[in-house]
């Protein structure tokens, strides 16, 4: 055999060697759609990654290279120390974010803990590497869109760029959130870090972030197959932004969907037997561990009565134009990473210090979890997936199949303790800021939930031990706990780390539950059914507040004006309905207030408690006031209290184009939230309804309609900056192409093949 294979290999070198050896390592064929979405066909693992990561960049390769410079740490050296960054959902200063990352991602492990992924993932990422590489040799960095044309940032990437991406993605929704207090952590008596007095933590709106999710099953649908509608809330800049995308490998994978700015395959979408999207998981993935310090160094712990130094990692952030970098050094202890929280009591003395473990740190069994997903045929496979892995990293998986089941799964990666251990590491502290974070105590080693076993799944809470269900009417989640998720059947009480137990519901989840059980009981719930319930936009907040408020009217008569632009809102925030504002404003005052309603919320009933608005004299004081502080900012701005919520809230195009979009705020009970930031003339949406789908199953696949609402691609120059914004402002959806005979009737332009 030896004789044999030499003489080929002789042969082969001396008569076809070149093109044996030539035969390509990638390739994938590229085939874009209406509002140019990308179908990406490859035979290999690998060529599935080249070709996700040559069509998004395609589309978004300014805004993706500018996040590989974010997850190096080296935005100050490109864009300046005193500029802004986006960690997590919040905008921060570049040295800070560079200390994060400099210092907290922990690259050698990340490369020892690749080895233990998959063949397919790590072919697949390999592949992404290659994909973003072809891509900008292909381009040329002067023939890049405006925004990165020849800039110094733009580079070749390796593995580690996306290693360190993934870990960044892993605690979006944690630990990163906290960043800020990680990166400027300094002990007493120390220089502090003059970025630190900046330091704001996000509000609670912001760490809430958002989403709803349902899936209807065969009881519901009344049909033999289930029904799922996605309707993430995430921002609408920066790379948290979603992007569609359709992947086959033949015979092995097809999915369509979206993901985030970096990963190579879909992670939420659906395939021809099964369809799933996502929602944040009220969990907390993360603990804090309060430290005692010794009374002679600051910088050391008591642990079972005996002494431990922190271990210090000391970071250079490299400075533009050849100034001196910036030292930084970040503290770290066996309990994780020491953190601060301005404006809170969890800062570090001469006595006590705050120590952060994140469950998601080094997760990268996210990316087999989600790639398993998507080769899934039922929900069952689904919830298997998820709970042997523990790699979804902070959301709840919501899915229906064809065989008309419905699925909700909180099973992410949490921190393994139990009500026991809570209670048994407690300090007197941590009831005080239970309703914030879970607080341990880290003067004793039991209390290390990392250490309670071993394996990759180390400390980790089973899967057993967190909240599922499969239902054949409905499941559908809007933030909060596991409590609740079908109000015929609330979940038995599990660990505290999972999120409140009989606790008041948020309105959003309230009108959730309201309006999905009116759509039910009139009959089989269908497709249009869906539609209506996504783009309803009623607001739950108005229609207990509204009365009652402009029952107290005629004590100011000043607020007339205002009382009939209240009077005249049809209760809604759809793009012509006139009054949203005004109640907006009004509503994110008077939320506030203690004692708002009559009726306390009752465990027996938290669909309709609380309610009833407070108006006895100081309540009604208050009520008008906050009117009154509504209409004159409206007024100061130049917009009329009757003013259309679709010339208020806008989303404008390069050529000045103002588009009007629907939605309005969460707290104010409207399910499909938009968070607006303020700009001339009224807002323009930040954060909510993102990528929308509505998913059933024939006899030939799926039937899916869909809308990304601020398009596919972040190149101004782009004809899909905003082609499908416009088509969410109009509420209408696009029927996606699945199979190879819907692509070939869609296609647009001439199909992409790369291959190297």
């Amino acid at each position: 055999m030896r004789i044999w294979t030499g003489a080929f290999a002789a042969t082969a070198t001396l008569f076809g060697g070149a093109q044996l050896a030539a035969q390509p390592t990638y390739d994938a064929t590229i085939t874009r759609t209406d509002y140019n979405i990308p179908h990406i066909t490859s035979e290999t693992w690998g060529g599935v990654g080249y070709g996700v990561a040559y069509a998004y960049a395609q589309d978004n390769f300014c805004m993706l290279a500018e996040e590989f410079a974010t997850v190096a740490g080296e935005r100050s050296l490109h864009f300046g120390p005193e500029a802004t960054a986006v960690l997590g959902f919040a905008e921060i200063d570049n040295i800070t974010s560079d200390t994060f990352y400099r210092g907290r991602i922990d690259l050698s492990a990340l490369r020892d803990g690749w080895s233990d992924q998959s063949t397919e993932a790590q072919q697949i990422v390999d592949g992404y590497v290659v994909g973003y590489n072809r891509y900008l040799a292909d381009t040329g960095p002067d023939a890049l869109p405006e925004a990165c044309r020849n800039a110094s940032w733009v580079r070749r990437i390796t593995r580690d760029d996306m290693l360190r991406l993934n870990e960044k993605q892993m605690l979006l929704a944690s630990s990163l959130a906290l960043a800020p207090g990680i990166a400027t952590a300094a002990p007493p008596g120390s220089e502090q870090p003059a970025e630190s007095a900046h330091i704001v933590l996000p509000d609670n709106e912001d760490l809430r972030f958002g989403s709803n999710g349902w899936a209807f099953g065969s009881d519901a649908t009344g049909t033999e197959g289930g029904l799922l509608i996605g309707n993430p809330h995430f921002p609408w800049e920066g790379p948290s932004r979603f992007w569609q995308l359709h992947v086959t490998k033949p015979g092995e994978y097809d999915a369509m969907g979206v993901g985030l700015a970096g990963t190579p395959f879909v992670t939420l979408g659906f395939n021809k037997d099964v369809a799933w999207t996502h929602t944040v998981t009220a969990a907390r993935h993360f603990t804090l561990y309060a430290l005692t310090l010794s009374p002679d160094d600051p910088t050391t712990y008591m642990v079972d009565g005996e002494p431990v130094a922190m271990t210090t990692r000391q970071v250079t952030i490299p400075m533009p134009d050849g100034a001196p970098a910036v030292e930084r050094t970040l503290y770290s202890t066996r309990f994780g990473a020491v953190v601060t929280m301005p404006g809170t009591p969890i800062g570090w003395s001469d006595n006590t210090a705050f120590a952060i473990q994140d469950a998601n740190s080094g997760n990268q069994r996210a990316i087999d979890t989600w790639l398993r997903i998507g080769q899934a045929s039922n929900v069952a496979e689904i919830e298997s997936v998820v709970s042997e892995t523990l790699g979804i990293p902070w959301v709840n998986t919501i899915a229906a199949d064809r065989q008309g089941n419905a699925l909700h799964a909180d099973i992410t990666a949490v921190p393994g303790v139990s009500p026991e251990f809570i209670a048994a590491c407690s300090t007197p502290f941590s009831g005080l800021v239970a309703g914030m974070v879970t607080l341990l105590d880290g003067t004793r080693a039991e209390c290390d939930w990392r250490s309670t076993s071993e394996g990759p799944l180390a400390g980790l809470l089973p899967a057993s031990d967190q909240a599922t269900r499969t239902r054949r009417d409905y499941v559908t989640n809007s933030n909060d706990s596991y409590w609740i998720s079908n109000p015929s059947t609330p979940h038995r009480q599990l660990s505290p780390i999972l999120g409140d137990f009989e606790s008041e519901l948020s309105l959003r989840t309230r009108s959730n539950f309201i309006e999905t059980e009116a759509a039910i009981a009139d009959g089989p719930f269908d497709r249009d059914d869906a539609k209506a319930l996504v783009f309803a936009n009623r607001s739950l907040a108005a229609d207990m507040v509204v009365e009652p408020v402009l029952a107290l009217c005629p004590q100011r008569p000043e607020l007339a004006p205002a009382c009939e632009a209240l009077s005249a809102w049809d209760r809604r925030f759809d793009t012509d309905s006139r009054g949203a504002y005004l109640f907006a404003e009004f509503w994110e005052t008077a939320r506030g207030r203690n004692n708002l309603w009559r009726e306390p919320f009752d465990a027996e009933n938290p669909i309709k408690t609380p309610h009833g608005l407070a108006t006895d004299e100081a309540a009604a004081e208050a009520l008008l006031t906050a009117l009154t502080d509504a209409a004159a900012k409206l007024t100061e701005a130049d917009i009329a209290l009757d003013a259309q919520w679709g010339d208020v809230q806008t989303r404008s195009t390069p050529d000045g184009e103002a588009i009007a979009i629907h939605g309005g705020p969460g707290t104010a009970g409207v399910l499909n939230m938009q968070i607006g930031r303020e700009v001339e003339g009224g807002l323009t949406p930040r954060h909510g309804s993102s990528y929308m789908q509505i998913v059933t199953f024939d006899e030939d696949g799926p039937v899916a309609d869909a809308i990304l609402s601020y398009s596919q691609s972040t190149d101004p120059a782009s004809p899909h900056y905003a082609d499908q914004t416009r088509l969410y402002s109009r509420k209408e959806w696009h029927r996606l192409p699945f199979t190879l005979e819907e692509i070939s009737a869609a296609q647009q332009g001439e199909v992409t093949r790369i291959s190297e």
